[in-house]
């Protein structure tokens, strides 16, 4: 494809050489840059992309996109425009032929939820006859077709690649994660989506947008600015959490038509009946389309909030409500999300993802209304991230089990001591004792904590203390295989750690 084809729907352009140069690949990583190569120079938080121009040019790049003209290269083509990231988004999508244009795209963002919910669109599309790809936090899949995820919503070159490379294998709809960092670097540019989703906004990645409102103004572009009605897609719906208390604020700020979703109030799409227990959800649904009653294996109230997302994004979709039942009973277990570990002790033993407060909150919440015997909870906070909430979910952790056992997470570059302390400050006032590791050894009485900060040992230890009718929470890894430890990352999944205990328990 031509430099000029590439330019055609950017508005504001500046162009110098040749822009009928050809071009054979696109990526704002000078490190990246082959022969032919369309070099995007753009201004990151840690580095200016202006500054690789030069290292762009001798590595055979055949032309450049800025925002800079006092940085234009000598020799090849470049073009100077007003949003280097914008345009990086629209330009991959129209090199790679425009893929989300003439498919269904369904986005959904917001702090805890995601994934699940994926997965539930995924198995209502696939009852209605339409085989999704899923791109998100875990992966980005159709069928046999894997791509290793990078970030939950990658740069734009890499998702339009992912969304080419998808179709290809045959995929006829995608549904994918949107990340708040993503919105606001303009990653999900060039994507044309027809339903976008809003599941909950609750503290996460204030280590990036610092504040609230900013963690909120990044939500908003799906809904603001990415909705909008286009040629393309002229039918489009938003589909909002009403429960969440910036779900009005949201809606009012949608520039297409809204579905309302909720448990409490009268929503668009809302259930009556609900009966929950250790083997599932029991509900019927109200729909605009009419009513379901479902059975779903799901565990909670926020996995109740999951499914009427899904059903209202079904209901957006004008899927059929024999379609949405179908996927909402049918739905697979999602990898580290609520996810069982087997095992013949009489523990029930859950991996979850939960790393905000929130979340943690929400899957406790869940245990406490099932339990029959005590809830025991292993979690830490990755290092380099957000530190005003590891206190918030040390009281959570606290309060709502019988144990709590702070662990690492990822610590990355930081003293996995320090982000111990950090979690211990919201436990400490509480008054519940704080037991050492060893006092432990002949099991626990009423409310407590302990600080263990080897991780493998903390899950041995809890599922050692575990009796019959018990619950252990893994919390904060979920389907994640690794452990960042520094810069490195060492092999370490919850699962296989917790399945090994539970032989040893038995030996």
């Amino acid at each position: 494809m031509t430099l000029r084809e590439l330019l055609e729907k950017i508005p504001d352009t500046d162009t110098h050489g040749d822009i009928n140069v050809s071009i054979a690949s696109l990526t704002c990583d000078s490190r990246e840059v082959l022969r032919g190569t369309l070099f995007f120079a753009l201004r990151g938080a840690q580095t200016d992309g202006h500054r690789y121009i030069e290292n762009a040019v001798k590595a055979g790049a055949a032309a450049v996109i800025l925002e800079d003209a006092a940085a234009a290269p000598t020799g090849i083509p470049w073009v100077r425009v007003a949003d280097g990231r914008s345009a990086m988004g629209h330009m991959s999508a129209r090199f790679n032929n425009d893929p989300t244009a003439t498919k269904p795209l369904i986005g959904i963002t917001g702090t805890n939820g995601k994934t699940t919910t994926t997965y539930l669109i995924e198995a209502i599309l696939a009852a209605a006859g339409q085989q999704a790809a899923v791109l998100g936090t875990i992966s980005y899949r159709f069928g046999a077709t894997t791509i290793q995820a990078s970030h939950t919503t990658p740069e734009s070159t890499e998702l339009q690649g992912a969304f080419r490379q998808l179709s290809d294998a045959g995929a006829q709809a995608f549904v994918m994660e949107v990340s708040s960092h993503a919105l606001e670097q303009k990653r999900a540019d060039g994507c044309h989506f027809d339903v976008g989703i809003f599941s909950n906004l609750t503290r996460d990645h204030l280590d990036y947008h610092a504040t609230m409102e900013k963690y909120l103004e990044a939500k908003c572009r799906l809904f603001s600015d990415l909705l909008r009605p286009t040629s393309e897609k002229p039918r489009r719906r938003a589909v909002i959490n009403m429960d969440d208390p910036y779900g009005k604020e949201i809606a009012d700020r949608c520039a297409c038509p809204v579905v309302t979703f909720g448990i409490n109030g009268h929503c668009d799409v809302r259930p009556t009946g609900v009966a929950s227990s250790v083997n599932g959800i029991c509900a019927t649904l109200v729909t605009p389309k009419g009513e379901f009653e479902f059975v779903s294996r799901l565990l909670g109230r926020f996995n109740l909030s999951n499914i009427l997302a899904a059903a209202a994004a079904g209901i957006a979709l004008d899927l059929p409500l024999q379609a949405i039942k179908s996927g909402i009973e049918n739905h697979a277990t999602v990898p580290g999300r609520m996810e069982r570990v087997d095992n013949h002790t009489g523990v029930t033993c859950l991996v979850d993802y939960a790393h905000t407060g929130d979340a943690l909150e929400n899957v406790l919440a869940t245990l406490k209304e099932i339990a029959t015997g005590r809830i025991i909870t292993v979690f830490g906070c990755g290092g380099d991230r957000d530190n005003g909430k590891r206190p918030i979910m040390g009281k959570i952790a606290a309060t709502m089990s019988d144990l709590a056992i702070v662990t690492s997470d990822n610590p990355r570059t930081e003293d996995p001591l320090v982000i111990l302390e950090q979690i211990r400050s919201g436990m400490t006032p509480l008054g519940f004792r704080e037991y050492r590791t060893d006092e432990l050894s002949d099991g626990f009485v009423g409310n407590g904590f302990t600080m263990m900060e080897n991780r493998h040992e903390a899950i041995r230890l809890a599922i050692r203390l575990a009796s019959p009718g018990d619950i252990v929470l893994l919390a904060g890894k979920g389907h994640e295989d690794y452990q960042i430890i520094g810069t490195t990352k060492h092999h370490f999944d919850d699962r296989e750690e917790a399945a090994a205990a539970f032989m040893e328990k038995l030996t």
